[in-house]
């Protein structure tokens, strides 16, 4: 069975590492995978370091597409994927999570007629004013297998008239829908070892022994306003000023681009000790996790993976796709005002959850959607 994996941004290299080394470990005489990397993030700290520190292999294609429009960079991206993929002539085409290059992935194969794999299938924020919530429902109605990490998940795609537990053969109209885990939670099993090795961002930060805060900004509600991106900011000093702890902030290449544009970050207050660091790798990113106090974000993946590791997180946005985590109390939504996300990050503190049930599976998503794919592709090998 050969396969198109598409990926263009970290969370996505970062996803189909679990499944590249599922396939490299236990399925390399059945599955064949190629990847293809449109070249949504073009930062080197955000992409290419991935592929070498995740031990996955190089990309067989990269359509270098870059930064543009929502519209232009989607086109390219499909204009680039349905030549590759007449090219090259998949069993199916795997996709990841929300973004253009879903979008993108999702639509090219759809439209010739090759069965597309959701991975992280039927999350909903219900806010159609994220550009990340209209690729994940359109991807979804362009699949025939999706992958549910939740059981939240399932119950969204019933809703939308994609009953689970349907027998095969799958289709485009009668696709299958399936809950194997998370398999972000592989990945974090997997290399929470090997992030202890081999991370040095405790030691190059002086955070031994020393609580603190992690933040991640990213996303464009929070990134392209002045007013919003300076009410975070300060909302990070903040909660570092009310808890005396440092604030460790990885910032995104467009988030840097944004804040120096407007002067934001220069002048932080003697109170308050935030840190404003380059981007983290993948180990580095979970080695601060691990070891933080608290997480502060706007970042789908971060929220979860503090998860994970039992630590709490205030999300700042106004809903979030995880609503388990929400649910169960171990986040909380805080986006309006900078001593609103201070106060809570100050409450989380105190006041920590206990509970971090397993509620994403049991770290083996990734074998599960290897034994579906190759029992689909099993199924309509018969018919030919």
């Amino acid at each position: 069975m050969r396969i198109v994996t598409i990926v263009g941004a970290r969370p996505q290299i970062i996803k189909a590492a679990a499944l590249s080394r599922e396939i490299q470990l236990h399925f390399s005489s059945e599955i064949e995978e190629i990847i293809v990397h449109t070249g949504q993030h073009y930062d080197d700290n955000m992409s290419e370091v991935f592929f070498r520190e995740l031990s996955i292999p190089a990309p067989n294609v990269n359509l270098n597409v870059g930064s543009s429009s929502h519209g232009e960079q989607t086109g390219r991206m499909m204009e680039g994927l349905e030549k590759v993929l007449l090219e090259y002539k998949p069993d199916a085409l795997v996709v990841y999570g929300d973004t253009n290059s879903t979008l993108a992935g999702a639509v090219a194969a759809a439209k010739l007629h090759i069965p597309v794999f959701h991975i992280e299938a039927g999350l909903r924020s219900f806010n159609k004013k994220m550009p990340e919530e209209i690729n994940r429902i359109v991807a979804d109605h362009c699949s025939t297998l999706m992958f549910c990490p939740t059981k939240t998940a399932i119950r969204n795609l019933e809703t939308e008239g994609f009953p689970a537990g349907l027998m095969s053969p799958y289709s485009l109209d009668k696709p299958g829908v399936f809950h194997g885990g998370d398999i972000m939670f592989d990945n974090s099993v997997h290399f929470a070892g090997i992030a202890e090795k081999q991370s040095k961002i405790i030691e190059e930060q002086k955070l031994k022994d020393v609580p603190f805060i992690l933040a991640t900004v990213h996303r464009n509600d929070n990134t392209d306003h002045e007013e919003r991106l300076r009410m975070i900011f300060d909302a990070l000093c903040l909660a570092s000023a009310n808890t005396g702890l440092p604030v460790i902030f990885p910032v995104h290449p467009r988030t840097k681009k944004m804040m120096a544009e407007w002067n934001i970050g220069s002048n932080i207050p003697a109170t308050a000790d935030v840190r404003i660091i380059p981007p983290a790798s993948f180990l580095d990113m979970i080695l601060l996790e691990k070891n933080c106090r608290l997480v502060l974000t706007d970042s789908g993946g971060v929220q979860k993976e503090a998860f994970f590791f039992s630590r709490p997180s205030i999300i700042l946005r106004p809903e979030t796709e995880w609503v388990e985590i929400i649910e169960l109390r171990a986040a909380r939504l805080a986006d309006h005002t900078a001593p609103e996300i201070a106060a809570q990050a100050e409450a989380m503190i105190n006041y920590p959850p206990t509970e971090f049930p397993p509620v994403f599976g049991d770290g083996h998503a990734a074998e599960f959607i290897c034994e579906k794919m190759l029992d689909f592709f099993k199924s309509t090998s018969k018919k030919h």
